[in-house]
Protein backbone atom coordinates (compact mmCIF):
# COMPACT_ATOMS: atom_id res chain seq x y z
CA UNK A 1 0.00 0.00 0.00
CA UNK A 2 3.37 1.91 0.72
CA UNK A 3 4.34 2.13 -2.19
CA UNK A 4 1.40 2.09 -4.19
CA UNK A 5 0.27 5.19 -2.94
CA UNK A 6 4.20 6.64 -2.90
CA UNK A 7 4.21 5.75 -7.03
CA UNK A 8 1.06 7.60 -7.28
CA UNK A 9 2.32 10.58 -5.82
CA UNK A 10 5.73 10.53 -7.82
CA UNK A 11 3.89 10.26 -11.06
CA UNK A 12 2.20 13.51 -10.50
CA UNK A 13 5.13 15.21 -9.20
CA UNK A 14 7.19 13.95 -12.43
CA UNK A 15 4.19 15.14 -14.63
CA UNK A 16 4.50 18.75 -12.31
CA UNK A 17 8.32 18.50 -13.33
CA UNK A 18 7.56 17.78 -17.33
CA UNK A 19 5.24 20.90 -17.33
CA UNK A 20 7.71 23.10 -15.60
CA UNK A 21 10.51 21.83 -18.08
CA UNK A 22 8.45 22.10 -21.03
CA UNK A 23 6.28 25.45 -20.34
CA UNK A 24 8.66 27.69 -18.03
CA UNK A 25 12.46 26.28 -19.91
CA UNK A 26 14.09 29.65 -18.92
CA UNK A 27 12.44 29.41 -15.25
CA UNK A 28 12.99 25.69 -14.50
CA UNK A 29 16.11 25.63 -12.25
CA UNK A 30 14.40 28.91 -10.21
CA UNK A 31 10.88 26.94 -9.67
CA UNK A 32 12.16 23.27 -9.24
CA UNK A 33 14.87 24.34 -6.92
CA UNK A 34 16.38 21.61 -4.78
CA UNK A 35 13.96 22.52 -1.53
CA UNK A 36 10.96 22.51 -3.59
CA UNK A 37 11.92 19.00 -4.99
CA UNK A 38 12.94 17.78 -1.29
CA UNK A 39 9.27 19.14 -0.43
CA UNK A 40 7.38 17.28 -2.70
CA UNK A 41 8.98 14.35 -2.56
CA UNK A 42 8.49 14.44 1.38
CA UNK A 43 4.48 15.17 1.42
CA UNK A 44 4.34 12.34 -1.00
CA UNK A 45 6.42 10.19 1.54
CA UNK A 46 4.05 11.42 4.12
CA UNK A 47 0.67 10.55 2.45
CA UNK A 48 1.62 7.34 1.42
CA UNK A 49 2.37 6.37 5.13
CA UNK A 50 -0.36 7.49 6.44
CA UNK A 51 -2.40 5.96 3.98
CA UNK A 52 -0.42 2.67 4.36
CA UNK A 53 -1.13 3.50 8.29
CA UNK A 54 -4.60 4.03 8.06
CA UNK A 55 -5.46 0.87 5.51
CA UNK A 56 -3.29 -1.36 7.91
CA UNK A 57 -5.08 0.14 11.29
CA UNK A 58 -8.71 -0.60 9.15
CA UNK A 59 -7.59 -4.32 8.56
CA UNK A 60 -6.82 -4.97 12.16
CA UNK A 61 -10.30 -4.35 13.07
CA UNK A 62 -11.58 -7.52 11.23
CA UNK A 63 -11.53 -11.22 12.27
CA UNK A 64 -10.50 -13.98 9.78
CA UNK A 65 -11.64 -17.40 9.40
CA UNK A 66 -9.13 -20.32 10.34
CA UNK A 67 -8.36 -21.60 7.10
CA UNK A 68 -8.04 -19.54 4.00
CA UNK A 69 -5.89 -18.96 1.15
CA UNK A 70 -5.12 -15.71 -0.28
CA UNK A 71 -5.33 -16.21 -3.88
CA UNK A 72 -2.78 -13.44 -4.87
CA UNK A 73 0.70 -12.63 -4.73
CA UNK A 74 0.63 -10.48 -2.17
CA UNK A 75 -1.95 -9.51 0.34
CA UNK A 76 -3.88 -7.00 -2.31
CA UNK A 77 -6.15 -5.04 0.19
CA UNK A 78 -9.54 -5.77 -1.63
CA UNK A 79 -8.96 -9.29 -1.23
CA UNK A 80 -8.21 -8.97 2.36
CA UNK A 81 -11.16 -7.40 2.36
CA UNK A 82 -12.66 -10.11 0.81
CA UNK A 83 -11.40 -12.80 2.79
CA UNK A 84 -13.10 -11.18 6.36
CA UNK A 85 -15.46 -13.09 8.18
CA UNK A 86 -16.67 -9.63 9.89
CA UNK A 87 -18.71 -6.96 8.74
CA UNK A 88 -16.49 -5.01 6.30
CA UNK A 89 -18.85 -2.18 5.18
CA UNK A 90 -16.99 0.87 7.13
CA UNK A 91 -13.37 -1.30 5.71
CA UNK A 92 -14.99 -0.56 2.18
CA UNK A 93 -16.41 2.46 2.46
CA UNK A 94 -12.96 3.98 3.62
CA UNK A 95 -10.94 2.14 0.77
CA UNK A 96 -13.35 3.56 -1.47
CA UNK A 97 -12.96 6.85 -0.46
CA UNK A 98 -9.25 6.49 -0.13
CA UNK A 99 -8.40 5.11 -3.45
CA UNK A 100 -10.84 7.73 -5.38
CA UNK A 101 -8.67 10.54 -3.03
CA UNK A 102 -5.63 9.00 -4.27
CA UNK A 103 -6.97 7.79 -7.85
CA UNK A 104 -8.79 11.35 -8.33
CA UNK A 105 -6.27 14.24 -6.92
CA UNK A 106 -2.99 13.27 -8.29
CA UNK A 107 -5.10 11.93 -11.23
CA UNK A 108 -6.29 15.31 -11.86
CA UNK A 109 -2.79 17.09 -11.19
CA UNK A 110 -1.31 14.53 -13.88
CA UNK A 111 -3.96 15.37 -16.69
CA UNK A 112 -3.93 19.11 -16.08
CA UNK A 113 0.22 18.98 -16.01
CA UNK A 114 -0.37 17.45 -19.80
CA UNK A 115 -3.34 19.76 -20.84
CA UNK A 116 -0.49 22.74 -20.37
CA UNK A 117 2.22 21.09 -21.73
CA UNK A 118 -0.16 19.94 -24.95
CA UNK A 119 -1.16 23.80 -25.34
CA UNK A 120 2.42 24.28 -25.23
CA UNK A 121 3.21 22.63 -28.07
CA UNK A 122 0.81 23.65 -30.13
CA UNK A 123 2.49 26.93 -29.47
CA UNK A 124 5.78 25.68 -30.85
CA UNK A 125 6.76 26.51 -34.35
CA UNK A 126 8.94 24.25 -35.24
CA UNK A 127 7.92 20.46 -36.31
CA UNK A 128 11.69 18.95 -34.98
CA UNK A 129 10.76 21.07 -31.38
CA UNK A 130 7.26 19.53 -31.27
CA UNK A 131 8.41 15.64 -31.56
CA UNK A 132 11.37 16.28 -29.14
CA UNK A 133 9.13 17.60 -26.80
CA UNK A 134 6.38 14.82 -27.22
CA UNK A 135 9.01 11.93 -27.42
CA UNK A 136 9.73 13.55 -24.01
CA UNK A 137 6.63 12.84 -22.30
CA UNK A 138 5.15 9.96 -23.81
CA UNK A 139 7.08 7.58 -21.73
CA UNK A 140 6.15 9.05 -18.80
CA UNK A 141 2.56 9.47 -20.08
CA UNK A 142 2.56 5.51 -20.94
CA UNK A 143 3.60 4.93 -17.40
CA UNK A 144 1.08 7.12 -15.68
CA UNK A 145 -1.57 5.30 -18.20
CA UNK A 146 -0.83 1.71 -17.22
CA UNK A 147 -0.58 2.60 -13.45
CA UNK A 148 -3.99 4.00 -13.25
CA UNK A 149 -5.93 1.75 -15.93
CA UNK A 150 -4.59 -1.05 -14.12
CA UNK A 151 -4.69 -0.04 -10.12
CA UNK A 152 -8.06 1.81 -10.62
CA UNK A 153 -8.87 -1.55 -12.12
CA UNK A 154 -8.41 -3.77 -9.35
CA UNK A 155 -9.93 -1.62 -7.28
CA UNK A 156 -13.03 -0.45 -8.56
CA UNK A 157 -13.93 -3.58 -10.64
CA UNK A 158 -16.63 -5.54 -8.54
CA UNK A 159 -15.30 -9.64 -8.03
CA UNK A 160 -18.09 -10.49 -10.15
CA UNK A 161 -17.17 -8.72 -13.08
CA UNK A 162 -13.21 -10.49 -13.31
CA UNK A 163 -11.49 -13.66 -12.19
CA UNK A 164 -8.96 -13.41 -9.14
CA UNK A 165 -6.53 -14.58 -12.14
CA UNK A 166 -7.14 -11.23 -13.95
CA UNK A 167 -6.87 -9.69 -10.48
CA UNK A 168 -3.54 -10.88 -9.72
CA UNK A 169 -2.23 -9.82 -13.49
CA UNK A 170 -3.33 -6.41 -13.46
CA UNK A 171 -1.91 -6.18 -9.68
CA UNK A 172 1.97 -7.13 -10.92
CA UNK A 173 1.69 -4.63 -13.73
CA UNK A 174 0.74 -1.65 -11.54
CA UNK A 175 3.07 -3.13 -8.77
CA UNK A 176 5.67 -4.62 -10.18
CA UNK A 177 6.02 -3.57 -14.25
CA UNK A 178 4.92 0.37 -13.58
CA UNK A 179 8.03 0.59 -11.23
CA UNK A 180 10.49 -0.70 -13.32
CA UNK A 181 8.76 1.55 -16.40
CA UNK A 182 9.07 4.29 -14.79
CA UNK A 183 11.61 6.97 -16.72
Amino acid sequence: MLFGALDDFVLTVMAYDRFVAICHPLHYTVIMNPWLCALLILVSWIMSVLYALLQSLMMLQLSFCTVLKIPHFFCELNQMIKLACSDTFLNNLVMYFAIGLLGALPLTGVLYSYFKIVSCIRGMSSAQGKYKTFSTCVSHLSVVLLFYCTGLGVYLSSADTHSTHSSAIASVMYTVVTPMLNP
